[in-house]
């Protein structure tokens, strides 16, 4: 029986994860600012590529590094990963004015952070799950319910900093906590279920066919979600007029959503079957799109209502993604979700990295990248009722991740 140390110590590192994972693209405005950093779109979206590569391979390798190291040793080193992304922020931000001593900086930072995330939340989630038994579906729904918050909560801390004129007031505040977090969870036991059932390592057996439809919704899903995530409030700043409070409200909006309607799909499963919440999801986010992509200028409560609109869209599609493949691929159980996470940071890099040069290449603006992407949600679309056209119920996997 876990102690109320244990529970309380994975819980926040869930919470700390969150904020963490959010605080590069909350703070895109600060990253792009000729008064700031003064990087181009190019040279944004870039720094996000470190980061995909670490959690890409974190993913895929986290199975068989819990059966070597054990899952406490993993959530300790995802920890000290994120306070030393935290860390190298802030001293990136004390050399800004050596433009290429500071990026390198910012490319390592992101490197940590891909770490960070791609150990620490397979590792949190185990220990949840080891933790609770008997009531897996509710303490995990739980957990990420928290992290969820924390990518909701971080856009809102931004918004505060920068008020304040102290933006390197949130790596810090992260950095602090990881690593207070760090210390306490070295002296718990922190134990969880056995190595074998943990996602990530993958199989040596071929991938059938079907995986590969399931990879290219993950990939095209963290296109999209990213294009939201990262780019909203350079857009609606840069392009819209917005100001930068009502950015980082369309953002918390974005990501408060997503953590909302994931758990209220949760909740209506019995009325609303997993499968219709699959293929209806895609369409709210092309439609979403369309309305982020015609907003006027100077309305910020449309961006703030739209990105929200977005967000609800993107809620469910992770956890029923890996649901679905975690049934219908039975002999990738133990590495479908690694692997599907693999494929959807290939989506975030995408997306991070690729509207700077698709601008220089195209001359398109972000609003006409957001009216691409329409097609890439409704390409999901398509591919959602192929991914659910098989019979059975993913009710209870759905529970597990989401």
């Amino acid at each position: 029986m876990a102690g109320r140390g244990e529970i309380s110590a994975v819980y926040a590192a869930g919470l700390v994860q969150g904020v963490a994972y959010v605080t590069f693209p909350a703070s895109s405005t600060i990253f792009t600012s000729s008064d700031d950093y003064g990087l181009s779109h190019t040279q944004y979206g870039a720094m996000f590529l470190p980061q995909a590569a670490t959690s890409i391979a974190a993913s895929l390798l986290g199975a068989g590094l819990t059966r070597r190291w054990g899952v406490k040793r993993l959530l300790l080193i995802g920890l000290l990963a994120d306070s030393l992304s935290m860390l190298m922020l802030l001293v990136s931000r004390s050399v800004m004015a050596s433009e290429p001593l500071a990026y390198v900086m910012l490319l390592v930072s992101t490197s940590f952070l891909g770490l960070g995330f791609g150990l620490t939340v397979p590792a949190v989630n185990a220990l949840v799950a080891g933790f609770f038994p008997s009531t897996i579906d509710r303490a995990v729904l739980g957990l990420n319910a928290l992290l969820g918050f924390g990518t909701l909560l971080a856009p809102v801390l931004v918004a505060l900093f920068i008020a304040r004129s102290s933006w390197a007031g949130l790596p810090l505040s992260v950095a602090a906590v990881s690593v207070a977090l760090f210390l306490f969870s070295l002296r718990l036991p922190l134990q969880a279920m056995s190595a074998e059932s943990l996602p990530g390592g993958a199989s040596r057996a071929a991938l059938p066919t079907r995986f590969w439809v399931f990879a290219a919704f993950a990939t095209l899903y963290g296109i999209v979600e990213t294009m939201n995530g990262n780019w909203a409030t350079i857009y609606l700043v840069n392009e819209l007029a917005a100001t930068a409070a009502s950015a980082s409200l369309a953002l918390t909006a974005f990501w408060g959503m997503v953590t909302v309607g994931r758990v209220l799909f949760a909740l209506a499963e019995r009325r609303l079957p997993e499968q219709t919440t699959f293929r209806i999801l895609p369409f709210v986010i092309a439609i979403a799109l369309v309305i982020i992509a015609t907003l006027p200028a100077g309305s910020p409560l449309s961006g703030i209502v739209a990105f929200a609109l977005a967000g609800l869209g993107c809620s469910a599609l992770v956890p029923l993604v890996i649901s679905f493949g975690q049934e219908q691929l039975k002999s990738l159980a133990a590495s479908v979700t690694g692997l599907l996470v693999a494929f959807y940071q290939i989506g975030y890099a995408c997306a991070a990295f690729g509207v700077g040069p698709l601008e220089g290449a195209t001359g398109l603006g972000l609003r006409e990248i957001y009216g691409l992407t329409t097609i890439v949600a409704l390409v999901m679309a398509c591919l959602s009722f192929v991914l659910v056209s098989r019979p059975g119920t993913a009710r209870q996997l759905w529970h597990e991740h989401v």
